[in-house]
């Protein structure tokens, strides 16, 4: 290679087949999930959205097609066996081998070790964490025989440190999915499969409006999402966009020797003492 000439900047996803598992929102505006499908499809890739709430996931394929993209809907519950089976073999029927898996589920509840029921632990890992175990069990054979593929989970600072309020089944399934991650990257490097994962900080996202913001303010959103601002030393949450633009990268050549780590989106959050 000529070194006065270097390669640009390889982020184009051109007829790569992306399986975003999360795809929808749990309300209006933009998921992480929505966005890194409307982001992927943008940079070129086919988009299968996917998500047990069909009009949602409908929603992030209307917004891509009508943009001129390629996405189809794909309805299931990924922490199903049966769900997750039917899922990839309707999504490679339609686009053929998938080249990224994007993991992006993640339920919780608030609450320590006292107020967490072994039932609500049970329910919250298997959709968090068997969920994923379930994915890679599906990807991972035929990214073996290709001799390429791509793994992106996304995490969450709640699984780094403690925010300030207990959330311990969500914070330790968070935490199990990074590590999870690592495995896969170390296990799978000579194979040509990379796996890393994305990290969100404070992030506002329609889940955010349902379930988070009481746990900053009792007085409103307004507030809520003012509260959260003034943690962030950006002195502002991040957007959906903020992490599906650090996905794409992770998943583009652009980050061809990139694996096995994280990608923490959080403004300089966890940097802070206090």
């Amino acid at each position: 290679m000529n070194p006065k000439h270097p390669p640009g900047l390889p982020t184009a996803l051109t007829h790569r087949v992306i399986l975003v598992s999360g795809g929808g929102s749990v309300g209006p505006g933009w998921s992480i999930g929505r966005a890194s499908c409307v982001t992927y499809a943008r940079l070129g890739a086919k988009v299968c959205v996917v998500d047990r709430d069909q009009a949602s996931a409908e929603e992030t394929t209307k917004i891509i097609q009508d943009e001129g993209g390629i996405a189809k809907t794909f309805v299931g519950d990924v922490s199903e066996e049966e769900d997750v089976k039917r899922l990839f073999r309707e999504a490679r029927n339609q686009f053929g081998p998938i080249d990224v898996l994007h993991h992006n589920v993640g339920i919780g509840k608030v609450g320590g070790p006292m107020e967490t029921s072994a039932e609500d632990f049970d329910r919250i890992h298997k959709v968090n964490v068997r969920s994923l175990l379930l994915a890679a069990q599906e990807v991972l054979p035929e990214m073996v025989s290709r001799k390429t593929g791509n793994i992106i989970a996304i995490s969450s600072v709640a699984g780094m440190r403690y925010l300030g309020y207990p959330h311990l089944a969500y914070s330790v399934t968070k935490a199990a999915n990074t590590q999870f991650i690592r495995m896969i990257a170390q296990q799978y490097a000579d194979k040509g499969i990379r796996a890393n994962t994305v990290v969100p900080g404070l992030i506002d996202t329609p889940r955010i409006a349902n379930t988070v913001a009481k746990m900053f303010s009792e007085n409103g959103l307004d507030e809520a999402r003012a509260a959260r601002d003034r943690q962030v030393p950006l002195g502002r949450s991040g957007s959906a966009w903020d992490v599906a633009h650090a996905c794409a990268f992770l998943v583009s050549d652009a980050a061809a020797y990139i694996t096995g780590t994280e990608l923490v989106v959080d403004g300089g959050l966890t940097g802070k003492y206090v």
